[in-house]
């Protein structure tokens, strides 16, 4: 009686077929590229932050740096219509993009952090705090 249903095998679960419906609805569109991969390299006296948010204009992008916290948020929205004579629309579509992301930056000079945007990629870099070495000492046992 089971193989009677619309479903094969793999599929005998309802939630299994929602979940493939899910995946195959959105096979084509590049769900990674609004992700923001992000690379951080330790370049000696600083960091470079390399972050991908294709898509965005520099205009879309804020970084925010507070309370040893940077925090890295685009968002994009983008509307196209085409109406006919009469002012009805033909075809209207729509698009709307969000990143946010946050750092821990303790150990950075915050006034000395820079940034570049170029291609779809976002270059920070970060300058490393002087690192206070404090003298030793021994201890005597009493």
């Amino acid at each position: 009686m089971l193989d009677l249903t619309p479903w094969g095998r793999s599929e005998r679960r309802l939630m299994n077929s929602f979940r493939n419906m899910e995946r195959d609805f959105f096979r084509d569109m590049d769900m990674d590229s609004i992700e923001g991969r992000t690379d951080i390299q330790d370049k000696g006296d600083h960091y470079l932050l390399e972050t991908d948010l294709p898509g965005f204009d520099k205009e879309d992008i804020q970084i925010d740096a507070h309370d040893g916290y940077l925090t890295i948020t685009a968002e994009h929205k983008e509307a196209r219509d085409e109406k006919d004579k009469k002012g009805n629309y033909i075809r209207r579509e729509r698009a709307y993009g969000s990143y946010s992301r946050s750092f821990d930056i303790s150990g950075i000079r915050e006034d000395g952090i820079k940034a570049e945007y170029k291609r779809g990629v976002l270059k920070l870099t970060l300058p490393k705090a002087e690192q206070k070495t404090l003298p030793g000492r021994r201890i005597s046992i009493e």
